[in-house]
């Protein structure tokens, strides 16, 4: 299994893309299947930690990113009624002197763009329209072979199933199993600043309440301003795991908060709403030549803002092992170090999902307030406890 020149990828998604590129760096020949017919990203924001800006940084992206960033002042989360600060963490220069690298507010579709032409440059061949089916190993000539709706075949050495948190590569790999829905649907748009009628502060913020709450952030260098709002649901009634949004019912869902959100939400014309799933931590990683990575095998809840940075983190860690190791052992190593690690984050994101939802009624405030003397009277308590996520640096692992 010591024989690597050809890979497959399911998936153009940011995790997909940044394992194609890195391996395509590394002299490989890599095909990347997309289901979609176009290559494109809906609309949102995402928040990219100092972690994964070292990834995009060592791929040489990120003189390319610069110009679409929005660099946050602080990372805050405030109260839904009062805008009262249980947190105030400094971000801007402070993130950048402490770890190393920047936190910046991207839109997801100009990542994606521009992973799109550096893999497209670097020689990646991009194939759309490419729904997957199942996969075949071991067969003469053939060592694993990805098999597509409309009857094409991609033979490869390797298949990396980036595929999503519906992955057809996962379910072959390990059974059939529907994910688990986490009792919380998002709500995501991102408005023009020249629409609103209220001033929103240069952060990254939380906006804490009983059963769910709502963060704001700008992007584009600060000419849009991207929502994401939770709410707790006892079932997701939808066929659809993603649909248009109803936006006159999220702002019902979210009126009476501070003005800060509630007019925010008056310039809202469009949204759309996410089930948010989950699944339990998997068996594996990999069978044979065929590997997992992202959301394909550790979705996360989005309340650590760390989805996209474990995918870009998984990508460049899985084509580092493959350069440093036999096929076999590669595969064991990229699982060994980045198991232990998003499955932390996944732990990290449920929890928090409690403490922004203030859940316990009195208690779940309590935990707000310790939160919040903890950062007035403890210097850095907060950073520190963000320390092993954003300090973490897999271009050193």
């Amino acid at each position: 299994m010591d024989q690597l020149s050809h890979v497959v990828i399911a998936g153009a998604g940011i995790g997909g893309l940044c394992a194609a590129l890195a391996l395509t760096k590394q002299g490989r020949q890599v095909v990347v299947c997309e289901q979609a017919a176009t290559l494109s990203e809906v609309g949102a924001g995402l928040q990219i930690s100092p972690n994964a800006l070292k990834v995009l940084r060592h791929l040489g992206l990120e003189d390319e990113l610069r110009p679409f960033a929005f660099v946050p002042e602080y990372a805050a989360i405030r109260d839904y009624k009062t805008g009262e600060y249980y947190l105030k963490s400094p971000l801007g220069t402070s993130a950048e002197s402490r770890y190393g690298a920047p936190y910046w507010h991207l839109h997801r579709a100009d990542l994606h763009r521009v992973l799109v032409e550096a893999c497209l440059q670097a020689g990646v061949e991009l194939v759309l329209n490419a729904a997957v089916v199942s996969y075949r190993e071991n067969l003469e000539r053939q060592p694993v072979s990805l098999l597509l709706e409309d009857g094409r075949v991609f033979s490869a050495d390797l298949l990396i199933g980036a595929d999503g948190i519906r992955s057809k590569v996962r379910e072959q790999m390990l059974g059939q199993e529907r994910p688990t829905f986490m009792g919380q649907v998002a709500w995501r748009g991102v408005i023009p600043v020249s629409d609103l009628t209220v001033d929103v502060k240069p952060d990254a913020c939380v906006w804490a309440g009983p059963g769910r709450h709502f963060v704001s952030y700008y992007l584009r260098g600060g000419d849009y301003v991207n929502f994401v709002a939770v709410e707790e649901r006892s079932d997701w009634l939808s066929e659809s795991w993603r649909e248009e949004g109803n936006v006159d019912e999220l702002k019902r869902a979210f009126a009476g908060w501070h003005p800060e959100v509630s007019e925010l939400l008056q310039s809202a014309r469009s949204t759309f709403l996410w089930a948010l799933n989950g699944r339990e931590p998997l068996s594996t990683w990999h069978q044979g030549r065929v590997v997992l990575l992202g959301d394909a095998c550790h979705p996360m809840l989005p309340f650590m803002a760390q989805g996209a940075a474990m995918a870009i983190e998984d990508g460049y860690v899985l084509a580092k092992c493959l350069s440093r190791h036999s096929l076999k052992d590669a595969l064991f190593q990229y699982e060994h170090l980045r198991k232990p690690r998003a499955t932390k984050i996944q732990q990290m994101s449920k929890a928090n999902a409690g403490l922004y939802h203030m859940h316990g009624d009195v208690l779940g405030r309590m935990k707000l307030t310790a939160l919040q003397v903890a950062g007035r009277f403890v210097p850095n308590v907060i950073q520190s406890k963000l320390d092993t996520v954003y300090g973490y640096d897999v271009t050193e692992v």
